[in-house]
């Protein structure tokens, strides 16, 4: 029986996967509407995207920095993450609302700036976070 199958699924000239790619080919195609239109399942359309780069007061790459985004007048935390090692980051919130980016690392003062995404679909941010008052740097 499992050299059978392996035939159907190679074909048997061997090499030319022919109904393999029948099989999966279908399964790959987008679903369409009724209007012709394609379907995006899981789309990322009405996305904001926010990209920045988190430096110390020197002008060097601040891996680790938290990275915290809220609607504005709202104190619950709704998306976090961190910058890498060369100090970047990237994270995708809802167009069509304002928010506060808040950025902190240990031994650091926390910047926090407002981000309009009413209009446009990106906003690229450079954070220069200097040493706290008191706080050893890392």
């Amino acid at each position: 029986m499992l050299p059978l199958l392996a035939a159907l699924l190679l074909g048997f000239g061997g090499g030319v996967p022919l109904a393999a790619a029948g099989v999966f080919a279908h399964f790959a195609e987008p679903a369409v509407h009724a209007g012709g239109e394609r379907q995006k399942k899981g789309s990322h359309e009405h996305d904001f995207l926010l990209l920045g780069t988190v430096f110390t007061e020197q002008g060097f790459a601040l891996p680790g920095a938290a990275i915290r985004v809220r609607r504005a007048g709202e104190s619950k935390v709704r998306w976090e993450g961190r910058s890498d090692r060369r100090g970047e980051f990237a994270l995708r919130i809802p167009q069509g609302a304002e928010y506060e980016l808040s950025v902190t690392a240990s031994g650091y003062r926390e910047q926090t700036r407002k981000i309009n995404a009413k209009t446009g679909d990106r906003e690229d941010l450079v954070f220069r976070l200097t040493p706290a008052q008191g706080g050893k740097k890392q």
